[in-house]
């Protein structure tokens, strides 16, 4: 049982944390079979981070995303509710423009209104499914009029033996995503909604913006 907190606390117990941030880092790289730089470099573009953006990396992890984006931007803010992904990202990739914090993607430490993009990607599965539309709310809250929001998760298996696999290694919250919920409650946030896409064979991803702004 993990133990309450107040809303704005992160650490490796908080639900939906990942412990072991280099391991983590080297199956990442694996699993995207040589490929993570193309798909992840095709997450900014699809974004359409440009020079002058801001943008903020929810559920960062080590911060491969957050690095990238913060290159094509002008900065990157990659959060995230683990303290070993945190320091991991600090170690490896924090520098001129990118920066890494704690925190839950439900309570964001963050002034209203301070980015320009929003990306999450491989992550929305692992916050409790009781606080994503928090989540979501808090999304549209930090992004300014105009901003842009961009989703990537896992697809979920269809076959039996791969599901019974995933469930086995990765646990139900990959096995049984549900991936067709992210666009309704971006909508339910606030959002108008863009485009649905998959990225690559397993990488459901979902595009929206917050009305407003000259954008």
């Amino acid at each position: 049982m993990h133990k309450s907190r107040s809303p704005g606390k992160s650490s490796d117990d908080a639900p939906g944390a990942i412990r072991y941030a280099r391991a983590y880092e080297l199956m990442s790289a694996i699993a995207f079979a040589g490929s993570r730089r193309r798909i992840f470099g095709r997450l900014v573009d699809l974004a359409g981070v440009t020079a002058q953006d801001e943008v903020l990396d929810i559920g960062c992890g080590p911060g491969y995303l957050t690095a990238l984006a913060a290159s094509a931007g002008r900065r990157a803010v990659g959060v995230d509710v683990s303290e070993q992904m945190v320091a991991e990202a600090r170690r490896k990739r924090a520098g001129a423009g990118c920066s890494f914090v704690l925190g839950k993607a439900e309570a964001l430490d963050l002034p209203d209104a301070s980015f320009d993009v929003v990306l999450s990607c491989l992550a929305i599965h692992h916050i409790p499914e009781d606080a994503r539309a928090q989540a979501f709310a808090e999304m549209f809250r930090v992004l300014r009029p105009g901003g842009r929001v961009l989703i990537a998760d896992f697809l979920p298996p269809k076959g039996h033996l791969t599901r019974r696999l995933v469930g086995a290694t990765a646990g139900e919250t990959m096995r049984d995503n549900p991936v067709e919920r992210i666009a309704p409650m971006l909508g339910d946030a606030g959002f108008d909604l863009g485009a649905t896409t998959r990225v690559s064979w397993f990488l459901h991803c979902v595009r929206a913006g917050k009305p407003g702004g000259t954008r």
